[in-house]
């Protein structure tokens, strides 16, 4: 360990990788391991999407891509944005990433300094807080639950700033809570924000079409946050395209800029045939998902239902993405089986022990009362999860 650097010394392991891991290592010994660990669809790759990517190895586009991405998938991210978010971006806007966590990680490279502070609303997504961290920034959570539907107040936003904040970051639908901001919620954050305008907005909405709220609006249409707000994106969850690793931001010009010539040193452009299938995607009207949704809710309805039968799990309904996050607090400081629960980690470790269910602790999601589930598998098999589970903690 002395011979590697501070900053790997320093950096925390992804706590889904790491569960989704050992979940597979039990199952290799011969365990009957059920994982909700990974967030990532059980769907298959749309074919009108396969058939643009065989269509570009046919056309020869082997070649390195442009750092920030072909042209053409520029132009049509910005429809895209048009289209589904009424934001007016311009080719000049969009820089395409090997998926969006590059995107965030550029980000949080070009535009943090050393102590500059990111308020990070928890629960957040397990690799924000690293992210900023490694960028030298200093993330700082401001605390959600159950009760609020894991959403920020104007008046928590407010309480958060310092003279040293220079970004929020946040994702609706989010991951893990699975909430979805409203306009009014939105619009009431901003109106904090508008006395602050030196503070930027990341917003991820990487799981925007995985939505069954009806409605979905991007922060960066509100009046006065289109030139202070980056919005990443990518194809890897609505359109069940995790392996393709395309991602992507809308941001102000210089900003853009900024990540071009970051990403230049160090990965360059994206895989060149994945973008060509990207155009595709992002082209296609999304009423094209209308079956993956509608499956993802009949899940959400399924999970929601048989969770609120187990006594001491305490659960918001999440309006968007594939996961839920029951708040497990009730139980620590219980003895069951033998084993002490005394935080969200030894009750996540109890179930994949005692259960055989692989499930990731709120602890790595800025929120050590809950516990995430990813329901992004059949309803027979989280219909066994979930008999297990509660057989587990009778």
């Amino acid at each position: 360990m002395n011979h590697l650097s501070d900053r790997i010394n320093k950096l925390s392991t992804s706590q889904t990788l790491a569960m989704a891991a050992l979940a597979r290592e039990l199952k290799a010994q011969g365990k009957d391991i059920i994982s909700l660990s990974l967030g990532e669809p059980d769907f298959n790759t749309p074919d009108f999407i396969k058939e643009a990517a065989k269509k570009a190895i046919d056309e020869n586009y082997s070649t390195y891509s442009p750092v920030d991405g072909y042209v053409e998938l520029k132009e049509a991210i910005c429809r895209k944005f048009k289209r589904d978010n009424n934001l007016d971006y311009t080719p000049a806007n969009i820089v395409v990433s090997t998926g969006a966590k590059q995107s965030l990680y550029n980000i949080a490279q070009v535009m943090l300094n050393d102590g500059d502070e990111v308020i990070l609303p928890a629960p957040y997504w397990v690799s924000y807080f690293e992210i900023v961290k490694m960028a030298g920034g200093i993330p700082v959570e401001v605390p959600t639950s159950v009760e609020s539907d894991f959403k920020i107040t104007p008046e928590q936003l407010e309480a958060a700033i310092t003279p040293k904040t220079k970004m929020i970051w946040y994702s609706s639908p989010c991951n893990p809570s699975g909430s979805v901001y409203s306009r009014e919620e939105l619009t009431a954050l901003a109106k904090v924000l508008e006395k602050y305008p030196n503070i930027f907005v990341v917003s991820d909405e990487i799981y925007e079409h995985i939505n069954f709220s009806g409605t979905f609006c991007s922060i960066a249409s509100i009046p006065g946050m289109f030139e202070r707000t980056i919005t990443v994106n990518g194809v890897a969850k609505a359109f069940a395209m995790t392996g393709w690793r395309i991602g992507y931001i809308g941001a102000p010009e210089f900003i853009a800029k900024a990540c071009t010539k970051m990403q230049g040193q160090v990965t360059s452009g994206a895989n060149s045939i994945a973008q060509r299938a990207t155009i595709t995607a992002v082209d296609a009207d999304p009423s094209v998902l209308n079956e993956m949704v509608g499956a993802f809710k009949r899940r959400r309805n399924l999970v929601v239902g048989l969770i609120n039968n187990i006594p001491g799990l305490r659960l918001n309904v999440p309006e968007g993405a594939f996961y839920v996050f029951p708040d497990v607090s009730s139980y620590f400081g219980k003895t069951l089986r033998g084993t002490e629960i005394k935080n969200a980690d030894d009750f996540s470790m109890y179930l994949l022990a005692e259960a055989n269910v692989a499930t990731v602790t709120g602890d790595a999601f800025g929120n050590p009362n809950c516990i995430r589930f990813s329901y992004a598998t059949s309803e027979e098999i989280l219909t066994e999860a979930l008999r297990r589970i509660k057989e587990a903690l009778a």
